[in-house]
């Protein structure tokens, strides 16, 4: 095709695409590299092709909307916001462009997630993700335009859920992002997610999934907690100073770093000012990468980080000697976490990510100890673990529909 223009984010690794058919539509591709992995209801075509193992998605659309999207993705990746990988563009002069997204691993849609069980624990899990969501795009400046189910991947963290943006069609960028445009994205939150629900009722008739209407509601709810949280002024005297330590201590908990705040002297006190634009989600996240190099959720992070502190805390009944942070978190990793995940087969290491497995035998432990009313050993519960409980679960790295069979237009 002559004019055709491969505009790639270099990685290392990465493929430059060039083996693709790009002089067909997208619903005519017929190559050995296509799979079909579950994805959310959406409005262009969209395939996925795997390089090495690696999965990327395809999305033909307007040459605009692809720029566009393209650009807003990058932003949010460069700022380390929770959305789908950018990775390239294709400019095809006779066809629609299209938009490569790195496919987000070990994620799943919304119909995948609410086919677990119980149903309350999956609603308030994306109840609580999709209002994190919402927050922490609009503290960077982010107006979505259109929140959704389908628009959305969410990960395993450590019992809970996260939310991560997939499409931004719709989406804008501002240096801040005003009240009105926020309230907009909370009402079309609102009413897209009622409207997907009673879709998913009508199609796979389950009474157990709830109210339809009650899921916005309560994502609005969600968010408007956080986002006061995050950004409410509060007034204190110097005899209640303790507030400004404590309403740190609550931000940190939930996973945010407040790197600056403001006091302004005010009659009878303080008032106590945090700028949106100085708050940092990951709190938990950056402190383990720092002393261990593992990557993980913000919940995964939290209960590895508590899992090092008791590790210390063990070492020190056995009379060991004491040693720094990074230290301790060096030995926990060599003689703790690596040989709990190396103890996987290598043909399952696709059921869970690193993190979020080592939680769940975290998890597993506790239940074999109260099961028995003792302390089971971690090596005991972590064969248990491999030999009774993953053999069950079902792969989340990649969900693989069907090898070759084309994706319909949706």
């Amino acid at each position: 095709m002559t004019g055709l223009r491969l505009q790639l984010v270099p990685r290392p690794g990465r493929p430059d695409f060039l083996d693709l058919p790009w002089d067909a539509p997208l619903s005519d591709w017929e190559t050995d590299r296509l799979a079909v992995v579950a994805r959310g209801i959406g409005r262009h075509v969209v395939r996925f092709v795997e390089y090495d193992g690696v999965f990327y998605a395809l999305k033909e659309l307007p040459h605009d909307t692809a720029h566009r999207e393209y650009r807003l993705l990058r932003a949010l990746n460069d700022e380390g916001l929770p959305a789908v990988e950018a990775v390239g563009i294709v400019h095809r002069p006779e066809l629609e462009d299209v938009l490569l997204t790195r496919y987000l691993e070990f994620s799943l849609p919304y119909r995948l997630v609410l086919a677990r069980r119980p149903v309350a624990d999956v609603r308030a899990g994306l109840r609580d993700a999709l209002a994190e969501l919402l927050v922490r795009t609009h503290l960077a400046g982010f107006f979505w335009g259109d929140c959704s189910l389908s628009n959305t991947l969410f990960r395993r963290d450590a019992g809970a859920l996260v939310a991560y943006l997939v499409d931004l069609e719709t989406g804008e960028r501002h240096d801040e992002l005003g009240d009105a445009l926020r309230e907009h994205d909370l009402d079309v939150a609102e009413e897209n997610l009622a409207g997907e629900l009673l879709d998913l009722q009508a199609q796979v008739g389950a009474a157990d999934l709830g109210e339809p209407t009650e899921l916005g509601a309560d994502v609005r709810a969600g968010y408007e907690r956080l986002w006061a949280e995050l950004t409410a002024e509060e007034e204190f005297t110097v005899k209640d100073s303790s507030l400004l330590a404590d309403r740190l201590q609550r931000l940190n908990e939930r996973g945010f770093d407040v790197e600056e705040f403001e006091l302004a002297q005010i009659e009878g006190g303080y008032r106590l000012t945090i700028r949106p634009q100085v708050v940092d989600p990951g709190h938990h996240r950056r402190r383990l990468l720092r002393l261990t190099g593992l990557d993980a959720q913000e919940n995964q992070a939290r209960r590895l980080l508590r899992d090092i502190a008791e590790y210390r805390g063990a070492l020190e009944q056995a009379d060991q000697p004491p040693v720094s942070e990074a230290a301790l978190a060096g030995r926990w990793l060599t003689e703790v976490f690596e040989p709990a995940i190396a103890a996987v087969p290598k043909h399952k290491w696709t059921k869970r990510q690193a993190a979020q497995l080592y939680h769940e035998l975290l998890e597993h432990r506790w239940y074999l100890s109260e099961q028995s009313g003792e302390e089971v050993p971690f090596e005991e519960a972590v064969r248990d673990y491999l030999e009774n409980v993953l053999p069950e679960i079902e792969d989340e790295r990649a969900i693989i529909v069907d090898q070759r069979a084309p994706q319909d237009d949706a």
